[in-house]
């Protein structure tokens, strides 16, 4: 509302038809302003009060919707007026727990056709004050659709490249099989006593190949399967303390000091405990084999802008400059006994956090892997609401 009808209305009782009447006509107009903008708007708006009853909604809304369902039904709740159950159910829910939902995708029929909606819930909140509830849809099916293609061609060139360094890395172990049996099969056929030492001795050889071939078979299965993770909410700072609980003896043994700074009152991140584990795992044993001669392994949390920040730093040899655009690529590796799928296999699993990593490196000055973690908007939501409130004190 424009500041000089506000001070207007707080003279009503002194102004004269006329002047009212010219107030009126300019909030009409005003009024018509805003409703033509969320009118135009490409994404589903609905309005609701207190009560969550329906108050306003425009046009996009009908079209997710269903407009037929609209007609004569405004005061009602609003999960009454959504054809789609599981939407239905997921508003209900979300509104009578008083809870704030950001993002959440679903699968409606528009229009006779299959569409992907992202669905969001959230206060409508004007000065502090709570008046209703903001419920918006967005068509993201086109970007979706990009997605997945962007996807599948990603995973095509990763699986390509990885099957090359699969028939590259199987080629030594499988050729040492070979020499060894051939070397067994001439011990066998002597007509001498056979060594049993000697049979013993390539016998071992080969069952070491063999191993080293099913866990190159292991890491690339991890590597090509689609990952099927479950994020839960969950504060990143708890989970850190138990993986260093874990490590700590592994880093005591190898004369590796552990630095802790860990920033308090973080917002809580979506993340599977059990994949986030083994990538933070992986970033710390390579830290290690960074350190043979010991040093400080360093792990920070904390917050910058829309963000939650994970970094694992150590004082180790560090990485050359023209390798650090290669580190997450499949069966690039400069550790001997590495498969060269470790660090390939942390990205596919920050990516499919949809977080981001990378890697601040020096040579003979250590390396950092940060994760940036995004915050959910309804945490966004409630840490500008709580801010507002502080300010208002």
């Amino acid at each position: 509302m424009r500041n000089f009808i506000r001070r207007a209305l707080t003279k009503l009782d002194k102004l004269d038809q006329k002047q009212i009447r010219t107030i009126v006509y300019d909030l009409a107009q005003e009024n018509d302003r805003f409703e033509a903008v969320i009118q135009a708007a490409s994404d589903g708006i609905v309005l609701t009060d207190l009560e969550h009853r329906l108050v306003a909604y425009n046009a996009a809304a009908e079209k997710f919707l269903l407009a037929s369902l609209f007609h004569g039904l405004y005061g009602r709740k609003i999960w009454t007026v959504i054809a789609d159950r599981e939407l239905a159910a997921f508003v209900r829910k979300t509104l009578e727990a008083e809870e704030i939902a950001a993002s959440r995708d679903f699968a409606l029929e528009v229009s006779g056709e299959k569409r992907m909606v992202s669905a969001s819930l959230s206060p409508l909140a004007v000065k502090g004050k709570i008046l209703g509830d903001v419920f918006c849809m967005t068509d993201v099916t086109a970007a979706k659709s990009q997605e997945a293609r962007l996807r599948r061609a990603e995973s095509l060139a990763s699986f390509t490249t990885m099957t090359a360094g699969v028939a590259h890395e199987i080629k030594n172990p499988l050729g040492a099989i070979g020499i060894h049996i051939q070397l067994i099969k001439k011990a066998v056929q002597k007509k001498k006593p056979v060594d049993t030492k000697l049979i013993l001795k390539h016998i071992g050889v080969v069952s070491e190949e063999v191993e080293r071939l099913n866990k190159i078979v292991v890491d690339f299965l991890f590597a090509v399967r689609p990952m099927n993770i479950k994020p839960e909410r969950r504060d990143l700072n708890s989970l850190m303390r138990e993986i260093l609980d874990f490590v700590q003896v592994e880093l005591k043994e190898h004369g590796i000091a552990l630095e802790e700074k860990l920033t308090r009152g973080l917002p809580k991140v979506f993340i599977d405990s059990k994949a986030m584990r083994q990538a933070v795992l992986n970033i710390i044993k390579n830290a290690i084999s960074a350190m043979p001669g010991g040093g400080t392994l360093t792990v920070a949390t904390g917050k910058k802008n829309d963000c939650v920040r994970l970094a694992v730093s150590d004082t180790g040899v560090g990485i050359p400059p023209e390798n650090l655009d290669k580190i997450f690529e499949p069966y690039f590796t400069t550790n001997e006994s590495g498969s060269g799928l470790g660090l390939t296999n942390v990205f596919k699993i920050i990516k499919e956090h949809r977080a981001d990593i990378w890697v601040d490196s020096e040579p003979g000055k250590g390396a950092a892997f940060i994760i940036s973690f995004p915050v959910p908007e309804d945490e966004q939501l409630l840490l500008e609401y709580s801010k507002s409130a502080e300010a208002r004190q």
